[in-house]
Formats: C-alpha cells, structure tokens, sequence
C-alpha cells in the first residue's frame, strides 16, 4: 500500500471530462475516499473517448478515476438530488464540473450544499470563472488555449498559432482546485466552517501564459514567437545536430561560457554581440545562426556527451517511447499499475517520504456502488 495522507477525508465528485476528474483522483491517490457521482445514462462522457480501450471503456476514463467509488444519480430528478444531500451531509469536500449554470438549478450549488453542511469546501471548476459576461460559456482545452492567448505565443515565428499537445489548462486547472481545497481544510480547520472554492480554465490559461503577459503590460509590445526558445535567455532552445535534434539549456552568464568552450568557440563568450544575457538576445539570430552548423558538424551523442562533460545542461529530443524506456522513468517509479486491470498510468508526481502513492483500486464500473453508498445514506449512515 502506498502512503496516504489524506486517509479520512470524504470527497464528493460530481464530475464530468477531465478537469474534476483528475482532480478527485489526485485525492483518491492521496487516501481521501472519493465518491464519484454520474448520470445513470452513460456516465461521465469520458468513458466513450479512445481509443486506446479497455473492454468498452476509454484508457483515458480509467486513468483519471482510478481509486473511486462509483454511484449513478438523476440530478434531474428530486428524490435523487435529495440523495446527493445526504451523501453530502458529512463530507468533507465535493466538486463538480457540471455546464455553467446548472447546479444552481438543479438545488445543488455552493448555497444549498454548505446549507445542508457547513462545513462542506465546495470547489467549482469553471470554463471561465464565476462571474463576468462568459460565465455561462462552455470550455473545453483548446478552446481556453486559443482565448487565453496560449496558442499566440507556442509556435516558430512563421507558425499559424499553436495548440499545446497536453491538456494543460484541464490539468491546471484540476491542480488549482486541489491547492484551493486543502487550503480551505486548513482554514476550516481554525473557524470550523467549510467556504466556496472557485476556479477556472480560463484563470488557469492566464496564469499559465503570466511571463509574455506581464511582459505585454510593461511594455505594449506582444512578444515574437521563438519556436523552442525562450524570449529571455539564448542559447536556450533546440537544436538540429547531424543526426537527431538536442535541446540546449545555457540558463545562465556561467552556463553560457561554459557552452561556448563546449562547442569548440571559447572566443563567443568575448564577442560583444553575445558577452552578456541582454547581449545575446539583442543578437539572438545572429548568434542562433553561428551556432547551427557547428552542432550540425556532429550527432548528437557526440554533442551530449561534450555538453554533460562541461556541465551544460542538456536533453535528447525524445518520443513517447524513448521516454517509457528511459531509465531515470523507472528509477522514480512513477508509472502505476491500476489494481485488476493489467494498466499502467502516470501516478501522481509526488511522493511522501520517498514513498509514491499507489492506486487502490480500478475505475468505478457505472454504478457498481450503488447498493453499498445509497442505501447506506437512505438509512442514514456514512456512506
């Protein structure tokens, strides 16, 4: 068993995709017991997205809601909301997901819930937060990338703008949440009454593009896209060797001298165009330009070798699979098999005495703990 320090806590998940989802399952890997709550027809809709399958549910469903309990409730229906209250009744935490707007018709927003138990943190997972003229729109990843400005500033300066391949505002935005709920437990625990928690996509995607943002405000100027490479610091980025590409990371005066040795050009250090941070970025392509077909001259084994013996920072380029079998992944142990499912997935990335937390269990078919939690509420035990 793995360490879990949230053992104890009761949470609610009323949650749908991914943003809710993964932030119940990085309580249920931390030892909360995690009751997720879907619609009786269908369920979360993420169960339908693949492939990759297992059986007839998508590996993405299986990953984001491992370690959960599984009840099916009509919120449409009043006897089942009046269900949801009493699951409610002595939680600790619940959060929903559900299209803006909908709770609070349904009798289950942050009012009526912290009514039933004040003690309750109510967390809320927006698209673009709770108030403002697109508090009711919808949000998916992409749509927050685009609105959010992150596609304006991913990309090569040629590039139309550039959509991220994670689901980095989803994935954010559940971290927020998480940090927002146990700081609200801690809170509670000094005035003994639970509070509302709020964020979002579109605050997340905001906070994510902060640098360029800042940057804009200070000067009215929007930032040139620079593909791999960093507005602040060259060489910074990747670069094409004779057979595969490596990425440079001279993040520092230090680091840019020792780099300058490494690739057989001690006299770059010297150059007035390139001796200082702002000199170099004053003259990133003319020093981007100088360093091409040096690096070009050798494959990038020969390169990562010169480099590491320097200490410069550096990286291969790899693929997924270059990466499943690299062995710093297996020496941090961070790939987890999700109980009686023959899965591997990415646990979470942290770890607790040197300890990693483990799934305790598989996904939730639909509904298979109807009869155990629902009844129990009905008769008015914990659940």
């Amino acid at each position: 068993m793995g360490t879990t320090p949230l053992a104890g806590l009761k949470v609610i998940e009323v949650g749908q995709a991914v943003a809710a989802p993964l932030a119940g399952v990085i309580l249920a890997d931390l030892g909360a017991e995690v009751i997720k709550v879907e619609k009786p027809k269908g369920g979360d809709d993420a169960r339908l997205w693949g492939p990759p399958w297992v059986g007839e549910t998508g590996l993405s469903f299986h990953a984001y809601n491992r370690g959960k309990r599984g009840v099916t409730l009509d919120l449409k229906s009043p006897a089942d909301v009046a269900q949801l209250r009493r699951l409610a009744q002595d939680a600790d935490i619940l959060i929903q997901n559900l299209r803006p707007g909908v709770v609070e018709g349904l009798g289950i927003g942050p009012e009526a819930m912290l009514a039933a138990n004040p003690r309750l943190i109510y967390c809320s997972i927006w698209a673009f937060g709770y108030t403002g003229p697109l508090r009711l729109a919808p949000g998916f990843d992409p749509l927050l990338q685009a609105y959010g400005a992150m596609m304006s500033v991913t990309g090569g300066p040629d590039d139309p703008p550039t959509f991220a391949g994670a689901a980095i505002n989803d994935k954010s935005t559940a971290m927020w949440c998480v940090i927002g709920a146990l700081a609200a437990l801690r809170q509670r625990d000094a005035t003994g009454r639970g509070c509302v928690v709020d964020t979002s996509l579109f605050e997340s995607a905001v906070a994510l593009v902060e640098t360029p943002l800042n940057g804009y405000l200070a000067s009215g100027t929007l930032p040139p896209r620079h593909g791999t490479g960093s507005p602040n610091l060259v060489p910074y980025q990747l670069f094409e060797t004779a057979d595969r590409p490596v990425c440079i990371a001279a993040g520092n005066q230090r680091l840019w001298v020792k780099f300058a040795r490494a690739a057989g050009h001690p006299e770059w250090a010297e150059d007035p165009r390139f001796r200082t941070g702002r000199d170099r970025t004053a003259n990133r392509a003319s020093l981007v330009e100088a360093i091409r077909p040096v690096l070009l001259a050798q494959g990038r084994d020969h390169w990562m070798a010169a480099f590491t013996a320097a200490g410069v920072p550096c990286a291969p380029v790899n693929d997924l699979a270059e990466l499943a079998a690299t062995p710093q992944l297996a020496a941090m142990d961070l790939l987890r098999e999700v109980p009686g499912t023959g899965m591997r997935v990415v646990g979470l990335p942290v770890s607790f005495d040197r300890e990693r937390p483990r799934p305790r269990t598989a996904a939730p078919s639909l509904g298979q703990d109807n009869a155990a939690i629902l009844d129990a509420a009905r008769d008015g035990g914990a659940g």
